[in-house]
């Protein structure tokens, strides 16, 4: 799911809905939302739009919603060539020139078309046509939820078999595996809350909210919290390769895999630093730096270095960073690991508690 949105129309009257729509949602996207339109047209917030539509959203599908104010058939002839399956393409959705019907086409529950249908529906006034199963149904969706709570799915097959159970009306078991994870809101009939792996495998499908897959069961959907902190130092030119490896390493280590990453974070000195923001853009996590001055507000660290000191003005950069990034944040937070030295680069990880919310 993306904060950008960009937003193409083709007529005049389209371009007046496509102003309005972009203003809209920069209030509510911080500024990430872009209008294209026929020069004739663009102006007042709107551009022009790129010389080959289809090369400019082949550039932008992986960070980006897609909204086209025309026909059906012109954003699904665009998006075509880049097209493969609901886990990976984003948002992408059409709405009639009056802003009456708003359409998610594409990856309406992962990319959050869906809940983007809603909003815009609620700016235009009009109507979002809802047309997955589930959301006819008003069932329980596992990627809803999913991309609702910060988890990632381990396995796109389970996930179907599951929501396919759900709309032929099977109890599905339910187990945050986490003591320490609170669940809030109300539980879905669909589900059966367990307190045991036991328990939970009792029934046909389950779904276990887990760091880690204790159980391997046939009809166990696994969903991994994003919710590890990584706070990072390392060498000024460290490759990627390395700096990715040496976290991977220390992550194993607690049972972790990358894909659980939720953001990283260092000092200002590293803002610029290609190895670290290349592992940001890969996760698609957010990369936070902070001066030696505000690192130096975490008061107590398991490990300290008089020479890291004398280069950044703080002792340990990683392990402050990770911390700041889940104090600024309310995160309950807890530390797993504290500084850790691999090859050129040091990592510290915290990892946020769970909370699970329904609606």
């Amino acid at each position: 799911m993306t904060d950008k949105i960009i937003v193409f129309s083709f007529t005049r009257i389209g371009t007046e809905l496509n102003r309005k729509l972009c203003g809209a949602l920069r209030k509510r996207k911080n500024g990430l939302c872009f209008g294209y339109s026929p020069e004739k047209y663009a102006g007042g917030g709107v551009d022009p739009l790129p010389e080959d539509v289809k090369m400019f959203i082949g550039r932008n599908w992986r960070d980006s919603a897609f909204f086209f104010i025309g026909a059906a058939g012109i954003a699904v002839r665009y998006i075509a060539p880049w097209v493969k399956d609901k886990f990976t393409d984003p948002a992408v959705l059409v709405m009639d020139e009056k802003g009456q019907y708003v359409i998610p086409l594409l990856s309406g529950h992962v990319g959050g078309a869906v809940a983007l249908a809603d909003k815009v529906a609620e700016i235009t006034g009009g109507t979002a046509v809802h047309t997955t199963a589930t959301d006819v149904q008003g069932r329980f969706a596992p990627d809803v939820f999913a991309a609702g709570n910060h988890l990632f799915i381990t396995d796109r097959k389970k996930a179907k078999e599951i929501s396919a159970a759900i709309l032929e009306g099977e109890r599905i078991g339910f187990l945050a595996e986490d003591p320490q994870c609170r669940i809030e809101g109300n539980v879905p009939d669909e589900l059966a809350v367990c307190r045991s792996l036991e328990e939970a495998e009792k029934f046909s499908h389950r779904i276990l909210v887990s760091d880690q897959d204790p159980s391997g069961e046939e009809g166990t959907l696994l969903l991994r919290p994003k919710n590890v902190i990584a706070g990072i130092g390392c060498r000024k030119g460290i490759s990627p390769e390395q700096l990715e490896m040496g976290l991977t390493e220390i992550m194993e280590q607690h049972g972790f895999v990358p894909d659980q990453l939720e953001a990283v974070a260092s000092i200002d000195l590293k803002k610029e630093e290609p190895a670290i923001l290349a592992l940001a853009a890969k996760f698609q996590i957010p990369f936070i730096t902070y001066s030696a001055d505000e690192l130096n507000q975490i008061s107590e660290v398991t490990a300290g270095s008089d020479f890291v000191r004398k280069i950044t003005g703080v002792d340990n950069v990683c392990e402050r960073a990770a911390l700041l990034y889940s104090q600024e944040r309310n995160f309950e937070g807890e530390l797993i690991q504290g500084k850790w030295s691999g090859s050129s680069m040091t990592a510290a990880l915290v990892r946020r508690r769970v909370v699970l919310r329904f609606l």
